[in-house]
């Protein structure tokens, strides 16, 4: 399988109060199409950092982050985020839909901002909609949708530029257990089917366990699981 997203010697640290906080320490990452990998950690152990690291959202002190080959920190600040609207789909824990928009606005916005035809985006929204169980809900607003339903939406509107890779941030921490069980098969299934790379950051002993592979960071160090 093709590595669509890797990471090596990644390094992040802050400097708070003159004191340096060493965030990430060499963090060596490799996931190919259609795999998911799983990102465990106590609060605060840095696994969003890594997450936006990977996504590139948040630029490491050192090492070198790539998405299919493209050297993301190389890229000017213009350049990087038309790559990453382009290339990657962030799914975060509070779905952030608009709540003046309908379920459909929402995940046309991407599509927008990558300035694709209208009718043609709308046409791939439906279609995307309608895949996730949503056909009946394109036209309601966030408040009119379940929080399963508002996530759904979180989903398709990732997918909707047909990125080469999805990262969600605890995408099920805010559902019950059902609806999580339900709304993270849902996320490896479009995984698999899409043949692109997964990163999933969870606290979730049960969900991390039926990734493809699943790892521990602490203390700035990324440690497989087995």
């Amino acid at each position: 399988m093709d590595t669509l997203v890797s990471a090596t010697g990644v390094e992040k640290s802050f400097v708070l109060d003159s004191i340096r906080l060493e965030i990430l320490r060499g963090v060596d990452l490799t996931v190919r199409a259609g795999e998911m990998a799983g990102i465990l950690g106590a609060s605060g152990a840095g696994k969003s950092t890594l997450l936006h690291v990977l996504g590139g959202l948040d630029k490491p002190t050192s090492g070198t982050v790539s998405v299919k080959g493209e050297d993301v920190f190389k890229l000017n600040d213009d350049k990087r985020s038309m790559f990453r609207c382009k290339n990657v789909g962030f799914v975060f824990q509070f779905h952030h839909l608009l709540p003046e928009f309908t379920a459909i606005e929402n995940v046309l916005i991407p599509a927008m901002i990558a300035k694709t035809d209208q009718q043609e985006a709308r046409d791939k929204a439906e279609d995307l909609l309608e895949s996730v169980g949503l056909k009946d809900r394109m036209g309601h607003r966030p408040g009119k949708l379940s929080g399963g339903e508002q996530q759904r939406v979180a989903i398709v509107r990732a997918l909707m530029n047909d990125p080469i890779a999805l990262l969600a941030d605890e995408p099920t921490g805010n559902l019950d257990e059902k609806t999580a069980a339900e709304v993270f098969a849902l996320i490896v299934d479009l995984v698999k089917k899409r043949k692109i790379a997964g990163v999933i950051v969870t606290h979730n002993m049960k969900l991390a366990g039926l990734m493809d592979a699943a790892y521990e960071l602490h203390e700035g160090r990324l440690v497989g699981r087995g």
